[in-house]
């Protein structure tokens, strides 16, 4: 089966670049082995949170960082037109001044672009209410509602906490590992909905706005409109522990704009090795397609680190198992962690190694027409600066400009 280009790993960094590639009207074939670190998506896309002025600590990144790659002019470039592609894929997302966001724990985090409905904080810090009803579901341990409340008393809200039940959640109320937000997400629609929103009224009279965990939408955004309507008050979310109902809800809408835009989807299935010809990939096999060989013109692996096994980790080695690529990691077990579990861990910042075209190598020679992206990629930290997304958007954006 031949396509112009095969994309292995369909997570946030695969799917932005299958589905800026359709719209380049490229044939492009994504396999998914399925579960992305989207499921434990904040709500908010980092872009440096590690800094107050990310545009300007940038030119402080070394230069096997993966936004020195993509260089400056074109990194402000691709940031610029971010939330338009999301928007075109039914994603709304805030970002058009800097803000924080609340973490469930209830501290501030900076942030890039937040989901639309979820709770932003100005870098001035100072909120438009003065009363907040923070209102959490019976039986559901995934959302904190006084660290939530300390958190929005730094910024001068006065929080009163309150609990809602509905008895269509008993169900799943009866099984703690089914109350999860995902499970009342699904639950939390139509004339439930109905319901919900009127209880939520009701508590939180006398309030000006209304702090919900993030339990509503799971499909697309319709239903979290409808209830901020069905809501007196101004009605925000906040992340909760994962999973995540809007990072699944961002999965879900660009895997179906990317199908709708004629791109091919293969899900819970994996890659299993590739055929190479000289320096040049010519075709992948997969689990679930035994000898068909999936040719293209060109391949990008988004297969992430660790977290999703497009990294693996021995006692004495850190690999990439499908390829074998080169991966930018440490000889010496020792030298991989810091003692300090809170100080900056080495491993992190594995991956592969790269050129200024994404092109990663093996055995010391490039591959041609192979791009790595997001996670995958080494010389960065994604938690100690706060950039996962960005990486993962923008070099997303950044090859599939390279190769159409």
């Amino acid at each position: 089966m031949k396509f112009d280009t095969v994309i292995i790993g369909g997570g946030l960094s695969g799917l932005t670049a299958g589905l800026s590639l359709v719209k380049k009207g490229k044939k492009t074939l994504i396999v998914s082995s399925g579960q992305s670190a989207l499921h434990f998506f904040s709500g908010s896309f980092e872009l440096l949170s590690s800094s107050d002025e990310p545009f300007k600590a940038i030119d402080t990144l070394p230069e096997t960082h993966p936004y020195s790659r993509i260089g400056r002019d074109n990194l402000l470039r691709l940031a610029e037109g971010t939330g338009q592609f999301f928007a075109s894929a039914g994603v709304t997302l805030c970002g058009d001044e800097p803000h924080k966001r609340l973490t469930p724990m209830g501290f501030k985090k900076n942030a890039w672009l937040t989901s639309e409905g979820l709770l932003t904080i100005p870098d001035s810090g100072t909120l438009p209410w003065k009363t907040a009803a923070v209102v959490n579901i019976c039986g559901f341990l995934d959302f904190h509602s006084s660290f939530i409340c300390a958190g929005l008393g730094k910024c001068g809200l006065e929080c009163r906490e309150f609990t809602v039940n509905l008895p269509e959640l008993e169900k799943i109320r009866q099984n703690p590992t089914e109350m999860r937000s995902t499970n009342i997400a699904k639950t939390l629609t139509g004339e439930v909905l109905d319901k919900f929103a009127a209880e939520i009224e009701r508590v939180s009279a006398g309030c000006d706005v209304v702090i919900l965990p993030v339990v509503v939408g799971i499909q697309d955004e319709s239903e979290c409109k409808r209830l901020c309507s069905l809501v007196s008050r101004p009605v925000k979310m906040v992340a909760t522990f994962p999973p995540s109902v809007p990072g699944i809800r961002i999965q879900m809408q660009l895997k179906r704009q990317f199908c709708a835009a004629g791109g091919t989807y293969l899900l819970g299935d994996t890659v299993t090795d590739g055929v190479f010809e000289g320096s040049r990939l010519v075709g992948i096999h997969t689990a679930n397609h035994g000898d068909s060989l999936f040719t293209a013109d060109d391949f990008v692996i988004a297969s992430g680190s660790f977290f999703s096994h497009g990294l693996v980790a021995e006692r004495n080695r850190v690999y990439e198992p499908v390829f074998g690529l080169d991966v930018l990691a440490s000889d010496e077990r020792g030298e991989w962690f810091a003692m300090d579990v809170f100080d900056n861990q080495p491993y992190m910042s594995f991956g592969l190694s790269v050129d200024n075209e994404f092109r990663p190598s093996a055995g010391g020679a490039v591959v041609e027409n192979l791009r790595a992206v997001g996670s995958v990629l080494g010389g960065f930290n994604p938690l100690k600066e706060g950039c996962g997304a960005g990486v993962a958007i923008l070099t997303a954006m950044r090859v599939a400009e390279l190769i159409s």
